[in-house]
């Protein structure tokens, strides 16, 4: 769905979309298999930018949900999370904000993502906010076991045939003053 910054200066923009598993490209480690619903409200918002000069933000409020699918981060198994979050969001036009020399910016102008061209894609915005909204990290159990390092065996099927890791020698002046301490 493109938002355009014209249709908003007529009215605010009331949207309800539905996308299937595979419409928005979330990236090669996470798959959809649920549809992802989201609702919301695009407006424009006319902000002084220095004197005279006005500009045009858009704004959008909303909410998503949807389920992924990712792999564990210790054995790769396929983890279902079921993702939700609300956003308020404020673009505003690529390049406005250029100045001339270095300046330092407050802690809301960090908050500001950027447009480029006369409006922007719903979707682009909503791969972020189900980006952000994913665990950075995510196992099947506390308790799984992950992977054997030398043959790739999911050590939660069962122990692997590998032969034990051999001790560094590097270490054995550290593990004598260890002995000595117990």
């Amino acid at each position: 769905m493109y938002i355009r910054l014209q249709d908003l200066e007529i009215r605010k923009l009331n949207f309800r979309e539905e996308y299937a598993p595979g419409k928005i490209d979330l990236g090669a480690d996470v798959r959809q298999i649920a549809p992802l619903k989201t609702s919301g409200r695009a407006e424009v918002l006319h902000e002084h930018h220095g004197g005279k000069e006005m500009i045009s933000d858009i704004r959008l409020v909303g909410e998503f949900s949807t389920r992924l699918e990712l792999n564990c981060a210790r054995c790769l198994d396929p983890v279902t999370h079921e993702v939700a979050a609300q956003f308020d969001l404020l673009y505003r036009p690529l390049g406005s904000d250029r100045r001339a020399d270095e300046v330092s910016i407050t802690e809301s102008e960090t908050e500001i993502g950027y447009f480029e061209g006369d409006g922007m894609m719903l979707e682009d915005v909503l791969r972020e906010q189900v980006l952000l909204a994913m665990p950075l990290k995510s196992v099947c159990s506390e308790s799984c076991k992950g992977m054997c390092p030398h043959c790739g065996r999911n050590l939660n099927q069962g122990e692997c045939d590998c032969e034990p890791v051999l001790k560094d020698p590097r270490w054995d002046a550290l593990n004598e003053i260890k002995k000595r301490l117990k």
